[in-house]
C-alpha cells in the first residue's frame, strides 16, 4: 500500500482481468496530476526522452548559475581554469541521467524506487532528509535568487522596496512556481519547452554583452599558484558539481516515458540539458567577472548590458529560477508522501512552499545572499554525493530491472521491509559516504582530512567511492546469504 492519497482520478481504472483502457488524459496540463507516489501503469505511459531535454534545460538557464560562474573567479581563477572546472563539474549530470532510467523501468518516481536501498523504513527517513529538507532548502535558495530580481524590477517602476514590498512579491514568485509544481508533470512537459527558447534568446542578449566586454587573459591581482591552487579547483568541481547532485530525484521527470523507452536515450538527453546550458551560462558568469564586479551580479551585468535590456534580464532571471525551482516543488511534494504522510501531492506541495517561503524570508532579511549560495552548495554534497552514489550503484547491479508494482508494497512480508524495515546494505553504505565526506569537507567547517591536506576539500569524491563501494560489496553480500541454502 502507497503512503498517498491520489488526486480524483475518474475513468482511469479497469476492473481486475480486464484489458486496461486505451491511454487516458490523466496526465493533462490541463488539469492537476491525479498521480503522486503511486505506480503508473503501462497504459497511461507516454512521451518521448528528447522531451527531457527542456526540462533540464530550462532549470539550468538561471541566475544561480550566473552567480556561481562568476564565483569562481572571485575565488582567484582564470577565466579558462574556471572553464574547466565548470565542465568538469557539469559532468555530473551524467549520473542525473543514469538515475533517470528507473523511473520508466519502474514506473515510479525515484522516492518510492529508494525504497529498494534503503527499505521501506529507511526509506522514510532518507526522504525525510535527503529528499524533503534539502529540496525545501534549494527551494528557498532559488526563490531568494528571484526574488532579488523581482525587487529590482520592482524598484524600476519607482515602488520603494521595504520589507512588505519584499514579503509580497516572494509570495507572487512563489505562487507562480507551485502552480506549475501543483498542476505537475504535464505542466512541467509543456511549458519547458517555450520557457528554454524564452530563456535562451534572453541569455543570448546576455552573451553578446559579455562577450563584448570580457578580458580572455584576465589573470587575478595574486594568481593562485600550487597547493592554493589545488585547493580552488577541487572546491570549485564540488560547488558545480553540487547542482546536478541535487537530482536525486530525476527519475520524477521520466517515470510516464514507456517502459521500453531506450535507456541511452534517457541519459543522453537528460544529461545534456543540464551540460550544456550549465557550462555556457556558468562560463558566462565567469566571463562576466573579468569585466564587472560579481559580488552584485545585477549591478554588474547592467554596466554591460544595453539599457533597454535591464528589465527583460530581470524577468529571464525570475523566469529561470521559477523553472528549476517548480521542479524541486514537484519532487519535495512527492518526498513530504514517501515519507509516510497520507496527503494528496498537490496539497504536499503547497505545504513545501510554504515552509520555503518562510526559508527565504528569513535568507533574505537576515543572511548575505551569496555566502549563503556558495556555503549551502558545498555543504550539500556530503550527503548528496553519496545518496546519488548509492542510487547509481544500485541501478547497476540489478540492470535497471524494478518491479514498480513491488516496490508498492508496504507490509512487513514485502519484498522491501528487509530487516524491521530498512536495508543494511544501503544505510550503511549511505552513513560510512557521509562520514567520510564529512571528515574531508572544507566549507563551513574543515574537517581532520581537509585539515591534513592543507584545505583541499576531497568531501565529494571520497564520499561517492566510499559510498558506491560499500554499497556494491554490501549488497553483493546479502544477496548471497539470502541464496546460500539454510541448514
Amino acid at each position: 500500500m502507497a503512503s498517498t492519497i491520489p488526486d480524483p482520478q475518474p475513468g482511469t481504472g479497469a476492473p481486475r482481468g480486464e484489458a486496461p483502457p486505451p491511454r487516458t488524459a490523466s496526465d493533462r496540463a490541463s488539469r492537476v496530476e491525479a498521480h503522486g507516489i503511486d505506480h503508473i501503469p503501462e497504459h497511461e505511459r507516454h512521451g518521448r526522452p528528447r522531451q527531457l531535454f527542456s526540462v533540464w534545460a530550462a532549470a539550468n538557464v538561471n541566475y544561480l548559475n550566473l552567480v556561481t560562474g562568476g564565483a569562481l573567479v572571485l575565488m582567484g581563477l582564470t577565466p579558462w581554469q574556471a572553464l574547466a572546472v565548470i565542465v568538469v563539474g557539469n559532468l555530473f549530470w551524467l549520473l542525473t541521467g543514469l538515475l533517470s532510467v528507473s523511473g520508466p523501468a519502474a514506473g515510479a518516481p525515484s522516492e518510492v524506487i529508494t525504497r529498494a536501498m534503503y527499505g521501506v523504513r529507511g526509506n522514510r527517513v532518507n526522504n525525510a532528509i535527503v529528499g524533503w529538507l534539502i529540496s525545501v532548502c534549494y527551494f528557498a535558495l532559488n526563490l531568494a535568487a528571484a526574488a532579488t530580481a523581482a525587487f529590482a524590477l520592482v524598484d524600476m517602476t519607482g515602488i520603494t522596496v521595504n520589507t512588505g514590498v519584499k514579503v509580497v512579491v516572494v509570495i507572487v514568485v512563489a505562487a507562480l512556481t507551485l502552480t506549475i509544481g501543483v498542476y505537475g508533470h504535464a505542466m512541467i512537459m509543456k511549458l519547458y519547452l517555450p520557457i528554454t527558447l524564452t530563456l535562451t534568446a534572453a541569455f543570448a542578449v546576455v552573451a553578446v554583452g559579455v562577450l563584448g566586454h570580457a578580458d580572455f587573459s584576465y589573470v587575478p591581482a595574486q594568481p593562485l599558484t600550487g597547493h592554493e591552487l589545488w585547493a580552488v579547483l577541487v572546491a570549485g568541481v564540488t560547488l558545480i558539481g553540487s547542482g546536478p547532485l541535487s537530482y536525486t530525484t530525476s527519475a520524477d521527470f521520466s517515470r510516464y516515458l514507456p517502459r521500453t523507452t531506450s535507456a541511452k536515450a534517457i541519459v543522453g538527453w537528460t544529461a545534456l540539458g543540464g551540460f550544456l546550458p550549465g557550462v555556457v551560462v556558468c562560463f558566462l558568469g565567469a566571463l562576466a567577472a573579468t569585466a564587472v564586479d560579481m559580488t552584485d551580479p545585477q549591478a554588474g551585468l547592467r554596466q554591460i548590458l544595453p539599457g533597454w535590456f535591464g528589465p527583460v534580464l530581470l524577468l529571464a532571471l525570475v523566469l529561470g529560477t521559477v523553472a528549476i525551482n517548480a521542479l524541486t516543488a514537484y519532487s519535495a511534494g512527492l518526498a513530504l508522501q514517501a515519507v509516510g504522510i497520507r496527503i494528496r501531492r498537490s496539497r504536499s506541495v503547497l505545504a513545501d512552499g510554504t515552509a520555503a517561503v518562510a526559508l527565504t524570508l528569513y535568507g533574505l532579511l537576515v543572511s548575505d545572499f551569496l555566502d549563503t549560495v556558495s556555503n549551502v552548495l558545498q555543504l550539500t554534497v556530503v550527503l548528496l554525493g553519496p545518496a546519488m552514489a548509492v542510487y547509481a550503484t544500485d541501478i547497476a547491479l540489478r540492470r535497471n530491472r524494478y518491479d514498480g508494482r513491488a516496490l508498492m508494497d508496504e507490509t512487513r512480508d514485502g519484498p522491501f521491509w528487509y530487516t524491521a524495515g530498512v536495508n543494511p546494505a544501503g544505510a550503511l553504505a549511505l552513513a560510512g559516504g557521509v562520514v567520510v565526506a564529512a571528515l574531508s569537507v572544507d566549507t563551513l567547517y574543515a574537517g581532520p582530512v581537509a585539515r591534513a591536506l592543507g584545505g583541499i576539500d576531497l568531501s565529494l569524491p571520497a564520499g561517492m567511492v566510499v559510498a558506491s563501494a560499500l554499497y556494491a560489496v554490501l549488497a553483493r553480500g546479502a544477496r548471497a546469504g539470502a541464496a546460500a541454502p539454510s541448514a
